[in-house]
Protein backbone atom coordinates (compact mmCIF):
# COMPACT_ATOMS: atom_id res chain seq x y z
CA UNK A 1 0.00 0.00 0.00
CA UNK A 2 2.68 2.35 0.82
CA UNK A 3 3.67 2.29 -3.27
CA UNK A 4 0.50 2.96 -4.46
CA UNK A 5 -0.64 5.94 -1.88
CA UNK A 6 0.78 9.33 -3.25
CA UNK A 7 0.99 11.63 0.12
CA UNK A 8 1.13 15.33 -0.66
CA UNK A 9 2.49 16.65 2.61
CA UNK A 10 1.31 19.83 4.05
CA UNK A 11 -1.89 19.02 1.90
CA UNK A 12 0.00 21.01 -0.89
CA UNK A 13 -1.78 20.99 -4.09
CA UNK A 14 -4.67 19.09 -3.01
CA UNK A 15 -8.73 20.86 -3.23
CA UNK A 16 -10.19 20.41 -0.04
CA UNK A 17 -13.70 22.30 -0.89
CA UNK A 18 -14.66 25.06 -3.04
CA UNK A 19 -15.18 29.13 -2.34
CA UNK A 20 -16.64 31.65 -3.49
CA UNK A 21 -14.52 33.80 -1.78
CA UNK A 22 -10.95 34.78 -2.89
CA UNK A 23 -9.34 33.45 -7.01
CA UNK A 24 -5.79 33.37 -6.76
CA UNK A 25 -3.67 32.55 -9.79
CA UNK A 26 -0.34 32.48 -8.59
CA UNK A 27 1.59 32.00 -11.93
CA UNK A 28 0.19 35.71 -12.79
CA UNK A 29 0.41 36.84 -9.87
CA UNK A 30 -3.11 37.47 -9.18
CA UNK A 31 -5.88 38.23 -6.51
CA UNK A 32 -9.47 38.64 -6.38
CA UNK A 33 -12.53 39.21 -3.77
CA UNK A 34 -15.47 37.96 -4.81
CA UNK A 35 -14.29 38.81 -8.59
CA UNK A 36 -12.91 42.25 -7.73
CA UNK A 37 -9.26 42.96 -8.76
CA UNK A 38 -7.07 43.41 -5.03
CA UNK A 39 -6.03 46.54 -6.97
CA UNK A 40 -9.14 48.31 -7.41
CA UNK A 41 -10.04 47.15 -4.03
CA UNK A 42 -6.74 48.86 -2.36
CA UNK A 43 -7.13 51.72 -4.50
CA UNK A 44 -10.59 52.61 -4.52
CA UNK A 45 -12.56 51.06 -1.72
CA UNK A 46 -12.16 50.63 2.09
CA UNK A 47 -11.62 48.02 4.66
CA UNK A 48 -15.77 48.60 5.54
CA UNK A 49 -16.95 48.01 2.50
CA UNK A 50 -14.33 45.24 1.45
CA UNK A 51 -15.52 43.59 5.11
CA UNK A 52 -19.18 43.67 3.46
CA UNK A 53 -18.34 42.40 -0.17
CA UNK A 54 -16.47 39.25 1.71
CA UNK A 55 -19.47 38.44 4.42
CA UNK A 56 -22.48 39.32 2.04
CA UNK A 57 -21.00 38.41 -1.41
CA UNK A 58 -21.72 42.11 -3.29
CA UNK A 59 -20.57 45.31 -3.10
CA UNK A 60 -22.76 47.91 -0.96
CA UNK A 61 -25.10 50.39 -1.75
CA UNK A 62 -24.62 53.89 0.10
CA UNK A 63 -27.16 53.18 2.80
CA UNK A 64 -25.90 49.19 3.71
CA UNK A 65 -22.53 50.72 3.81
CA UNK A 66 -23.83 52.98 6.05
CA UNK A 67 -25.62 50.31 8.19
CA UNK A 68 -22.97 47.94 7.90
CA UNK A 69 -20.24 50.97 9.24
CA UNK A 70 -22.82 51.76 12.15
CA UNK A 71 -23.11 47.95 13.36
CA UNK A 72 -19.12 47.70 13.35
CA UNK A 73 -18.87 51.19 15.71
CA UNK A 74 -21.85 49.67 17.76
CA UNK A 75 -19.73 46.81 18.48
CA UNK A 76 -16.53 48.54 19.61
CA UNK A 77 -16.69 47.57 23.57
CA UNK A 78 -15.46 45.21 25.77
CA UNK A 79 -16.36 43.66 28.69
CA UNK A 80 -14.55 45.58 31.52
CA UNK A 81 -13.55 41.49 32.59
CA UNK A 82 -11.38 41.34 29.45
CA UNK A 83 -9.76 44.66 30.91
CA UNK A 84 -8.73 42.59 33.25
CA UNK A 85 -7.58 39.77 31.50
CA UNK A 86 -5.37 41.97 29.58
CA UNK A 87 -4.16 43.60 32.98
CA UNK A 88 -3.55 40.17 34.81
CA UNK A 89 -1.44 38.92 31.24
CA UNK A 90 0.19 42.25 30.56
CA UNK A 91 3.74 41.04 30.01
CA UNK A 92 3.03 38.17 27.64
CA UNK A 93 3.12 38.05 23.83
CA UNK A 94 0.73 40.16 22.56
CA UNK A 95 -0.98 37.16 20.25
CA UNK A 96 -0.95 35.62 23.37
CA UNK A 97 -2.96 37.99 25.04
CA UNK A 98 -5.20 38.47 21.77
CA UNK A 99 -5.90 34.76 21.48
CA UNK A 100 -6.79 34.84 25.39
CA UNK A 101 -8.75 37.78 25.20
CA UNK A 102 -10.57 36.37 22.11
CA UNK A 103 -11.82 32.64 24.00
CA UNK A 104 -12.34 34.88 27.01
CA UNK A 105 -14.90 36.87 25.12
CA UNK A 106 -16.63 33.56 24.15
CA UNK A 107 -17.36 32.70 27.75
CA UNK A 108 -18.32 36.39 28.79
CA UNK A 109 -20.73 36.99 25.77
CA UNK A 110 -23.67 34.22 25.83
CA UNK A 111 -24.47 34.99 21.69
CA UNK A 112 -21.19 34.15 20.96
CA UNK A 113 -22.38 30.36 21.84
CA UNK A 114 -24.45 30.13 18.86
CA UNK A 115 -24.01 28.66 15.67
CA UNK A 116 -26.09 29.54 13.06
CA UNK A 117 -25.08 31.64 10.14
CA UNK A 118 -26.91 35.12 10.86
CA UNK A 119 -25.21 33.89 14.48
CA UNK A 120 -21.49 33.56 12.71
CA UNK A 121 -22.18 36.96 10.85
CA UNK A 122 -23.22 38.76 14.29
CA UNK A 123 -20.55 37.57 16.14
CA UNK A 124 -17.77 38.19 12.57
CA UNK A 125 -18.95 41.72 12.82
CA UNK A 126 -18.74 42.17 16.98
CA UNK A 127 -15.08 40.51 16.84
CA UNK A 128 -13.74 43.12 13.68
CA UNK A 129 -14.41 45.38 15.94
CA UNK A 130 -13.07 43.95 19.24
CA UNK A 131 -9.83 42.14 18.15
CA UNK A 132 -8.15 46.18 17.17
CA UNK A 133 -9.64 47.04 20.73
CA UNK A 134 -7.69 44.23 22.40
CA UNK A 135 -4.67 44.54 20.41
CA UNK A 136 -4.83 48.30 21.76
CA UNK A 137 -5.74 48.34 24.94
CA UNK A 138 -3.08 45.50 25.89
CA UNK A 139 -0.35 47.90 24.05
CA UNK A 140 -1.54 50.90 26.93
CA UNK A 141 -2.04 48.75 29.72
CA UNK A 142 1.70 47.55 29.32
CA UNK A 143 2.79 51.12 29.02
CA UNK A 144 1.48 51.83 31.95
CA UNK A 145 -1.75 54.28 30.14
CA UNK A 146 -5.52 53.80 30.29
CA UNK A 147 -6.81 52.19 26.79
CA UNK A 148 -8.02 54.97 24.48
CA UNK A 149 -11.72 55.02 24.23
CA UNK A 150 -12.81 54.01 20.83
CA UNK A 151 -14.01 56.95 18.40
CA UNK A 152 -17.40 56.84 17.18
CA UNK A 153 -16.18 59.49 14.40
CA UNK A 154 -13.35 57.16 12.94
CA UNK A 155 -13.28 54.53 10.15
CA UNK A 156 -11.52 51.23 11.36
CA UNK A 157 -8.48 52.30 10.50
CA UNK A 158 -8.31 55.45 11.62
CA UNK A 159 -9.51 54.37 14.91
CA UNK A 160 -7.20 51.36 15.64
CA UNK A 161 -4.64 54.16 14.92
CA UNK A 162 -6.28 56.35 17.55
CA UNK A 163 -6.44 53.80 19.89
CA UNK A 164 -3.15 52.25 19.72
CA UNK A 165 -1.06 55.85 19.84
CA UNK A 166 -3.89 58.13 21.77
CA UNK A 167 -3.58 60.07 18.79
CA UNK A 168 -5.27 61.53 15.99
CA UNK A 169 -3.67 59.96 12.44
CA UNK A 170 -3.23 61.88 9.74
CA UNK A 171 -5.53 61.36 6.30
CA UNK A 172 -1.99 59.22 4.92
CA UNK A 173 -1.79 57.30 7.68
CA UNK A 174 -4.92 56.59 8.24
CA UNK A 175 -5.87 55.29 4.41
CA UNK A 176 -2.29 53.74 4.36
CA UNK A 177 -3.70 51.77 7.27
CA UNK A 178 -6.74 50.97 5.54
CA UNK A 179 -5.18 49.57 2.47
CA UNK A 180 -3.08 47.17 4.50
CA UNK A 181 -6.12 45.86 6.24
CA UNK A 182 -7.91 45.37 2.60
CA UNK A 183 -4.72 43.32 1.11
CA UNK A 184 -4.56 41.02 4.13
CA UNK A 185 -8.31 40.53 4.63
CA UNK A 186 -8.78 36.96 2.82
CA UNK A 187 -6.18 35.09 0.56
CA UNK A 188 -7.95 31.49 0.41
CA UNK A 189 -7.11 28.35 2.28
CA UNK A 190 -3.92 29.28 4.07
CA UNK A 191 -3.06 27.77 7.21
CA UNK A 192 -5.31 29.90 10.04
CA UNK A 193 -8.09 29.69 7.70
CA UNK A 194 -8.10 26.44 6.90
CA UNK A 195 -7.34 25.94 11.19
CA UNK A 196 -10.51 27.98 11.14
CA UNK A 197 -12.51 25.56 8.91
CA UNK A 198 -11.70 22.34 10.64
CA UNK A 199 -12.49 23.93 13.92
CA UNK A 200 -15.90 24.83 12.49
CA UNK A 201 -16.01 21.33 10.92
CA UNK A 202 -16.26 20.18 14.54
CA UNK A 203 -19.29 22.66 14.50
CA UNK A 204 -17.87 24.88 17.13
CA UNK A 205 -18.87 28.26 17.49
CA UNK A 206 -16.81 31.19 15.44
CA UNK A 207 -15.11 32.39 18.84
CA UNK A 208 -13.59 28.89 19.16
CA UNK A 209 -12.86 29.03 15.26
CA UNK A 210 -11.24 32.21 15.73
CA UNK A 211 -9.14 31.43 18.39
CA UNK A 212 -8.10 28.27 16.59
CA UNK A 213 -7.07 30.77 13.87
CA UNK A 214 -5.42 33.08 15.90
CA UNK A 215 -3.09 30.37 17.41
CA UNK A 216 -2.28 29.36 13.82
CA UNK A 217 -0.75 32.89 12.47
CA UNK A 218 1.11 33.34 15.67
CA UNK A 219 3.39 30.44 14.14
CA UNK A 220 6.31 32.38 12.77
CA UNK A 221 6.28 30.29 9.77
CA UNK A 222 2.72 31.84 8.65
CA UNK A 223 2.23 35.34 10.48
CA UNK A 224 6.45 36.41 11.34
CA UNK A 225 7.38 37.71 7.94
CA UNK A 226 6.93 41.12 8.35
CA UNK A 227 8.75 41.56 12.06
CA UNK A 228 11.87 39.13 10.03
CA UNK A 229 11.76 41.86 7.93
CA UNK A 230 12.59 44.51 9.50
CA UNK A 231 15.08 42.61 11.48
CA UNK A 232 16.77 41.81 8.26
CA UNK A 233 16.34 45.58 7.14
CA UNK A 234 18.50 46.71 10.39
CA UNK A 235 21.06 43.83 9.85
CA UNK A 236 21.26 45.51 6.00
CA UNK A 237 21.57 48.69 7.54
CA UNK A 238 22.26 50.52 4.82
CA UNK A 239 21.04 50.14 0.86
CA UNK A 240 24.85 49.47 -0.28
CA UNK A 241 25.16 46.45 1.39
CA UNK A 242 22.08 45.07 0.41
CA UNK A 243 23.92 43.12 -2.54
CA UNK A 244 26.16 41.58 -0.46
CA UNK A 245 23.56 40.66 2.32
CA UNK A 246 21.63 38.54 -0.50
CA UNK A 247 24.91 37.07 -2.23
CA UNK A 248 26.04 35.42 1.02
CA UNK A 249 22.38 34.46 2.36
CA UNK A 250 22.08 32.70 -1.21
CA UNK A 251 25.00 31.10 -0.77
CA UNK A 252 24.37 29.57 2.48
CA UNK A 253 20.95 28.45 0.95
CA UNK A 254 19.44 30.29 3.29
CA UNK A 255 16.41 32.57 2.30
CA UNK A 256 16.00 36.13 2.19
CA UNK A 257 12.58 36.88 4.00
CA UNK A 258 9.93 38.73 2.26
CA UNK A 259 10.51 36.88 -1.11
CA UNK A 260 8.79 33.65 -2.59
CA UNK A 261 5.36 32.34 -1.42
CA UNK A 262 3.45 29.47 -0.71
CA UNK A 263 1.05 30.08 -4.10
CA UNK A 264 2.65 33.03 -6.01
CA UNK A 265 5.06 32.36 -8.41
CA UNK A 266 5.00 35.83 -9.48
CA UNK A 267 4.94 38.79 -7.45
CA UNK A 268 2.94 39.17 -4.52
CA UNK A 269 -0.20 41.25 -6.59
CA UNK A 270 -1.06 42.61 -3.12
CA UNK A 271 3.10 44.69 -2.84
CA UNK A 272 2.88 47.21 -5.23
CA UNK A 273 0.50 48.91 -2.63
CA UNK A 274 2.46 48.62 0.47
CA UNK A 275 5.59 49.64 -1.76
CA UNK A 276 4.15 52.70 -2.55
CA UNK A 277 2.70 53.20 1.02
CA UNK A 278 6.54 52.53 2.28
CA UNK A 279 8.06 55.32 -0.68
CA UNK A 280 5.66 58.17 0.63
CA UNK A 281 5.68 57.48 4.30
CA UNK A 282 9.38 57.66 4.56
CA UNK A 283 9.70 60.68 2.42
CA UNK A 284 6.54 62.12 4.84
CA UNK A 285 8.75 61.04 8.11
CA UNK A 286 12.26 61.92 6.90
CA UNK A 287 13.47 58.38 7.00
CA UNK A 288 13.19 57.61 2.86
CA UNK A 289 16.55 55.14 3.95
CA UNK A 290 13.47 52.03 4.76
CA UNK A 291 12.50 52.73 1.83
CA UNK A 292 15.98 52.81 -0.34
CA UNK A 293 17.10 49.36 1.73
CA UNK A 294 13.97 47.10 0.67
CA UNK A 295 14.79 48.11 -3.33
CA UNK A 296 18.40 47.61 -2.70
CA UNK A 297 17.79 44.17 -1.86
CA UNK A 298 14.94 44.02 -4.24
CA UNK A 299 17.53 44.81 -6.95
CA UNK A 300 19.38 42.18 -5.79
CA UNK A 301 17.07 39.32 -6.00
CA UNK A 302 15.86 40.04 -9.26
CA UNK A 303 18.46 37.48 -10.64
CA UNK A 304 16.39 34.70 -8.76
CA UNK A 305 12.66 35.57 -9.72
CA UNK A 306 12.50 33.33 -12.49
CA UNK A 307 12.85 30.45 -9.77
CA UNK A 308 9.20 32.17 -8.59
CA UNK A 309 11.58 34.19 -5.96
CA UNK A 310 9.70 37.32 -5.98
CA UNK A 311 8.73 40.24 -3.45
CA UNK A 312 5.29 39.27 -1.22
CA UNK A 313 3.10 41.43 0.47
CA UNK A 314 4.58 41.19 4.22
CA UNK A 315 8.07 42.65 2.79
CA UNK A 316 7.04 46.06 2.73
CA UNK A 317 4.59 46.21 5.90
CA UNK A 318 6.96 45.82 8.76
CA UNK A 319 9.05 48.94 7.74
CA UNK A 320 5.73 50.75 7.66
CA UNK A 321 4.97 49.73 11.00
CA UNK A 322 8.16 50.70 11.60
CA UNK A 323 7.50 53.95 10.38
CA UNK A 324 4.67 54.66 12.93
CA UNK A 325 7.03 53.59 15.65
CA UNK A 326 4.74 50.84 15.96
CA UNK A 327 6.93 47.56 18.31
CA UNK A 328 7.35 44.61 16.32
CA UNK A 329 5.70 42.23 18.40
CA UNK A 330 2.54 43.90 17.44
CA UNK A 331 3.57 43.11 13.59
CA UNK A 332 1.55 39.60 13.56
CA UNK A 333 -1.43 41.39 16.03
CA UNK A 334 -2.14 43.51 12.81
CA UNK A 335 -2.34 41.02 10.26
CA UNK A 336 -4.93 39.51 12.52
CA UNK A 337 -6.83 42.93 12.69
CA UNK A 338 -6.69 42.74 8.62
CA UNK A 339 -7.72 39.13 8.07
CA UNK A 340 -11.05 39.06 10.40
CA UNK A 341 -13.52 39.61 7.31
CA UNK A 342 -11.64 36.31 5.81
CA UNK A 343 -11.43 34.13 8.64
CA UNK A 344 -15.42 34.77 9.56
CA UNK A 345 -16.58 34.03 5.79
CA UNK A 346 -14.26 31.29 5.69
CA UNK A 347 -15.98 29.92 8.59
CA UNK A 348 -19.61 30.97 7.21
CA UNK A 349 -18.76 29.07 4.36
CA UNK A 350 -17.57 25.72 5.93
CA UNK A 351 -20.48 25.62 7.83
CA UNK A 352 -23.23 25.84 4.98
CA UNK A 353 -22.91 22.36 3.87
CA UNK A 354 -20.67 21.25 6.87
CA UNK A 355 -17.97 18.36 6.88
CA UNK A 356 -15.82 17.22 9.85
CA UNK A 357 -12.67 17.52 7.76
CA UNK A 358 -10.77 14.29 8.52
CA UNK A 359 -7.78 13.49 6.52
CA UNK A 360 -5.52 10.26 6.90
CA UNK A 361 -1.83 9.82 7.77
CA UNK A 362 -0.27 6.28 6.01
CA UNK A 363 1.11 4.85 8.36
CA UNK A 364 4.96 3.50 8.12
CA UNK A 365 5.65 2.17 11.97
CA UNK A 366 6.57 -1.58 13.01
CA UNK A 367 4.29 -4.16 11.85
CA UNK A 368 1.78 -5.70 14.53
CA UNK A 369 4.07 -7.47 17.19
CA UNK A 370 3.40 -9.28 20.58
CA UNK A 371 2.96 -7.04 23.87
CA UNK A 372 5.85 -8.17 26.20
CA UNK A 373 4.95 -7.62 29.77
CA UNK A 374 7.28 -5.31 31.62
CA UNK A 375 9.03 -7.52 34.03
CA UNK A 376 10.26 -9.67 30.33
CA UNK A 377 11.29 -6.38 28.77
Amino acid sequence: MTDTVKINRGLKGVYFERSGVSHIDGAKGELTYRGYSIHDLATQSTFEEVTYLLIHGELPDAQQLADFDARLKSARHLPPAILDIISACQDGHPMDVLRTAVSALAALEPASRETGEEAFIENGIRLTSQVPMIVAAHEAIRNGRAPTAADPDLGHAANWLWMLKDEKPSTDAARLADVDFILHAEHGSNASSFAARVTVGTEANLHGAIVTALATLAGPAHGGAAEDVMKMVHEIGKPENAAAYVKQKRANREAVTGFGHRVYRAEDPRARHMRDGVRKLGEEMGAPEWYEILQAVVEAMQPYARHGLNVNVDFYSGVIYQLHGIPMDLYVPIFAIGRMPGWVIQCIEQQRQNILIRPLTLYDGPDTRAYVPIEQR
